[in-house]
């Protein structure tokens, strides 16, 4: 089971400073994307910045980067065998995020990073990230409900804890489309924390600051949570870049922002190896209520051409409330090809719903043109969804271990 606590992450650092400066971003939904932007307008701007991640999608190293290439495999097995040495020899017993965590710590310094991007595993007041005393900014993005049995059964409990980075005399940015119930936790928290500044994007921002933000947004390709993204990255990458007397090469950002792809979010993907199709397919891995409507919002936009229906392949997590995910993506004449994503390594805990499950709660909310069930066989799921498509959408969605098979799958097919 998951252990949240800060000591045996201090243990394992104990004898290694941290010798860059952080960008911490804690959030529901958005805080990878945020990590994306935020990294990539720093590498624009020739500071030398590492990115950690949560989960990774194929191996375990590549949630690391080094001035935006996945760490090298030799180097983080080298230091990774390093931590794990302390945890053996002084009996931590740290848990792999923990022991990935230090990683990526560690390796920042052995790289000479100026900057390291963090993005919180798992709520933030416990997270093993959140073991610096003094990071140069904090970023709260959209809070939802997600992991309710370990941070609370409200949006308010939620973002009490994702409010947990803040730390004193340090400034924190956070997503001004937050509810006011949420924004008033985060604001009181900042008070209490005696944060030196709480900057709500895109409300306090400066006059300055739109003209700055146009020129970085000047491709309209950008969906609305997008854009709040790249808003509080940019606020966060200025400050730090600030504290650094360094400045952002503003036209180098936005090309570097429109480069940045985030793998399993509205991510278009050509899948012929496995399919026998060519158009390409949606892969996005959302997993909770609020991200399944930014991309039911999404395909409803951009992939419903005239009468269109979509041909939709499903897996979602055990326990997670599908009904609430479903609801905002499938319409009535969709087709659906259920699925089981296959075990996680090292969290034995998570768990595929079942597909009985997935087709009994679509069938309570729309009645859909046709439903397949391709338990646990993922590659079946795909040749599933090209034969019934044919030529029309075809999206992926439902959870992040759902994208890390169909990325594997990809991977292992191409020559």
């Amino acid at each position: 089971m998951i252990e949240l606590g800060l000591n045996r992450i201090a243990r394992l650092l104990e004898d290694t400073p941290i010798l860059w400066r952080a960008i911490h971003v804690a959030g529901t939904n958005g805080k990878g994307s945020v990590c994306a932007y935020a990294s990539a307008m720093l590498h624009a701007s020739n500071i030398r910045c590492g990115r950690f991640t949560s989960p990774h999608l194929i191996d375990r190293w590549d949630c690391i980067t080094i001035n935006e290439n996945t760490v090298r495999t030799t180097l983080f097995h080298e230091v990774e065998a390093m931590v794990q040495a302390k945890d053996r020899r002084e009996g931590i017993k740290a848990s792999r995020f923990e022991i990935l965590t230090a990683t990526a710590f560690t390796l920042f310094n052995h790289e000479d990073m100026e900057v390291g991007v963090i993005e919180v595993g798992l709520g933030g007041r416990y997270d093993a990230t959140n073991i610096f005393k003094k990071p140069s900014v904090t970023v709260i993005t959209k809070i939802g409900e997600d992991h309710q049995s370990f941070l609370g059964d409200t949006q308010e409990k939620i973002a009490y804890q994702k409010a947990g980075i803040m730390k004193p005399h340090v400034p924190c940015i956070f997503d001004g489309s937050n509810s006011p119930s949420v924004a008033k936790v985060l604001q009181g928290n900042a008070e209490e924390c005696q944060a030196s500044a709480i900057l709500r994007v895109p409300h306090d921002l400066p006059a300055e600051t739109s003209s700055e933000l146009r020129t970085i947004l000047a491709d309209s390709r950008y969906e609305p949570h997008q854009v709040m993204n790249i808003q509080l990255a940019y606020e966060a990458v200025k400050r730090v870049a600030g504290d650094m007397r360094r400045s952002i090469n503003l036209r180098h950002s936005a090309e570097a922002i429109k480069r940045t792809s985030w793998p399993g979010r509205l991510q278009m993907l050509n899948l012929e190896r496995l399919m026998a199709r060519k158009n390409d397919v949606l892969l996005d891995g959302a997993h909770n209520p609020q991200s399944s409507e930014v991309l039911g919002s999404y395909v409803d936009s951009r992939l419903r051409v005239g009468k269109s229906t979509i041909t939709w392949i499903i897996g979602i997590s055990d326990g997670k409330d599908a009904k609430q995910i479903l609801r905002n993506l499938l319409r009535s004449g969709d087709k659906l090809v259920a699925v089981e994503f296959g075990s996680v390594e090292a969290m034995p805990w998570v768990r595929s719903m079942d597909v009985d499950n997935i087709v009994e709660a679509s069938h309570s909310l729309v009645v859909l043109g046709e439903t397949q069930k391709a338990y646990g066989d993922v590659a079946k799921a795909l040749r599933m969804a090209a034969s019934t498509a044919k030529e029309g959408p075809i999206v992926i969605a439902g959870s992040l271990y759902l994208v890390s098979d169909v990325l594997r799958l990809q991977r292992g097919a191409v020559p």
